[in-house]
């Protein structure tokens, strides 16, 4: 008998279409007591589970007459068992018709080009009603990729598994994979939580960053109506590409100019531009240019008051800040971030 290369493809026949052999020596039986003739050779090369049945040797059995049960599936799914072994192929038909048993055959009788095959179907004709039924055999046949697909379903559709024949078996009979479902969700429910809250946090510090962008730009250049000192804001001048942002600093920058609560330290917007303003100087590299106002004068008040606590919060929100621009910067176009205007030196205040 000749044979195929151990490492062949899930498609090729683990043995040559030229077969010199006896007739079979083995009858599996099936459980309505059916026999299906074999070839020892074949089944034993083929599963090493039945090669040590085959090979345990069993009092008053002579070797003409092995005998090997398969029980607790229908015949047909023995017999489109038996047939893997032989062709290593198996119809989408059959699959469809027998997958969960075959599933099982493969993991019983350690076949793993088939329970590869019988995953991969089993996989795709997943639905409500059987969820919780493949469930259960990919976790009792080590099905790890079918098993976390299962998991996913059920959460996806949690309210209408509940509802299922498939669930209330479950939970009669088998809490311990009830409970393991239910932890499942609770942790994908944390997952999604914090996903939603580190994208909500990196959202609020892009909205900083861009905030510097506007804040150095309407003092470098000007906007629609506010600029530096040195510069009278032009009406024709058309909104900037950050406008939504820019227009709202624009109008605290308004309001702090001619804010008169402000000396008194009373005024909430003017305590939020001052901390825009300090953000501003805790990530400008050029002090001594700089045309924000009050740059320097944050940066040398920093250096003399450096507080633990309060220290160690600020540094690691502007940690933040400046990692959200880079990833902002990095994101854009190549032709784009050519494009992106350099901020200039110059002036510390704003004509309104």
């Amino acid at each position: 008998m000749s044979m195929s290369p151990e490492n062949s493809s899930d498609n090729s026949p683990i043995f040559s279409p030229a077969i010199d052999m006896d007739g079979p020596d083995v009858q599996i039986i099936s459980s309505d007591g059916s026999c299906i003739p074999a070839h020892a050779t074949i089944l034993a090369a083929a599963s090493p589970v039945l090669e040590g049945i085959l090979d345990t040797p069993r009092k008053h059995r002579s070797s003409k007459n092995k005998t090997i049960q398969i029980l607790g599936v229908p015949n047909d799914a023995v017999s489109v068992f038996v047939h893997f072994l032989y062709s290593s192929t198996c119809t989408d038909e059959e699959m469809k018709k027998y997958g969960i048993h075959l599933l099982a055959l493969s993991h019983v009788y350690s076949v793993p080009q088939l329970k590869r095959r019988c995953t991969r179907a089993l996989a795709e004709e997943l639905t409500i009603e059987n969820v919780v039924d493949v469930l259960q055999l990919a976790k009792l046949c080590d099905a790890p990729g079918l098993y976390l697909k299962c998991m996913k379903l059920i959460y996806s559709n949690f309210k209408a598994v509940e509802h299922t024949e498939g669930w209330q078996f479950l939970q009669n009979h088998d809490p311990h994979l009830e409970l393991d479902i239910l932890q499942f969700i609770d942790e994908a429910e944390l997952r999604k939580k914090r996903t939603r809250r580190h994208k909500e946090e990196q959202s609020l510090y892009v909205q900083l960053s861009e905030a510097m962008d506007c804040l150095e730009h309407i003092c470098t250049e000007g906007c629609t109506s506010v600029g530096p000192y040195d510069k009278e804001p032009s009406k024709t001048k058309s909104p900037c590409s950050k406008f939504s942002i820019c227009e709202g600093l624009q109008q605290s920058i308004k309001h702090y100019a001619t804010c008169k609560k402000r000396v008194d330290g009373g005024c909430t917007r003017c305590k939020r531009m001052l901390q825009l303003l300090k953000l501003h100087s805790s990530i400008c590299d050029q002090s001594d240019n700089c045309r924000v106002p009050l740059c320097r004068q944050f940066k040398l008040k920093m250096r003399l008051s450096r507080t633990g606590n309060e220290s160690t919060r600020w540094k690691l929100l502007v940690r933040k800040v400046v990692s959200a621009k880079a990833i902002s910067y990095l994101s854009m176009p190549k032709r784009k971030r050519e494009d992106e205007p350099r901020v200039n030196s110059g002036m510390r205040t704003f004509k309104l």
